[in-house]
């Protein structure tokens, strides 16, 4: 794998190669073509061979994919990538989870298409916004709260009466409800780390992070 990639730290099997490139890596570290998503911050996902990607980037927040060959990938600034891949290494998964993403229930919408057991999924959280450097107003709290999320611990009141929000915290919560509890990722922050990543919270017009997982 590239230099220029952070791996991720999870117990994958021997097939399954993921991470997330670097502020210096391109299209270039991928391990194969790309098929990409027009990413919308919404919970609709499509699985790669199928009619969704018939000549287009289908509007969509995940992909799946089930064939050996397969390169599921998102594009961030701040946003939480999550992958997902098979204890067996049978599919594989990425979903783009910014909070509107999160909230409306993408992570739900890609494990329901998947055909392996929430069970026997494993989760990598990449490179994200952490709650110390994400300020929201309230109207983000009530979506979660709306949603059925457990918004304790994962909001805290800042010293403007606004909101820090924990979404490595959210996803991880999403994820254990479904079934999935091997979740992994260190919770590197984008906003804190201009070396290594771009953050849209910090510098505005920005570059994106390529969070990938590939089945070889």
């Amino acid at each position: 794998m590239s230099d220029r990639v952070l791996p991720a730290d999870w117990p994958a099997p021997a097939n399954i190669v993921a991470g997330t490139t670097a502020r210096e890596g391109d299209e270039s570290d991928l391990p194969a073509e790309p098929s990409w998503l027009q990413q919308v911050h919404g919970n609709r996902a499509v699985v790669l061979g199928s009619s969704d990607f018939d000549g287009a980037e289908p509007a969509a927040d995940a992909v799946i994919g089930r064939q050996s060959g397969d390169l599921c990938v998102v594009r961030t600034a701040d946003c939480l990538p999550v992958l997902l891949c098979a204890r067996d290494g049978s599919e594989i998964a990425a979903i783009h989870a910014g909070w509107r993403g999160l909230a409306a229930g993408v992570i739900d919408a890609a494990i329901a298409q998947m055909l392996t057991a929430p069970a026997e999924l494993l989760a990598w959280l990449g490179p994200a916004i952490a709650q110390a450097s994400f300020e929201v107003g309230g109207e983000v709290r009530d979506a979660f709260d709306t949603a059925g999320f457990d918004t304790a611990g994962r909001f805290d009141k800042n010293a403007a009466g606004r909101w820090q929000a924990d979404l490595f915290g959210l996803a991880t919560d999403r994820l254990g409800s479904i079934g999935v509890t091997a979740v992994y990722g260190e919770r590197r922050c984008t906003y804190a780390d201009p070396a290594q990543y771009f953050s849209f919270r910090r510098d505005g017009s920005t570059g994106r992070l390529l969070s990938f997982v590939y089945r070889r």
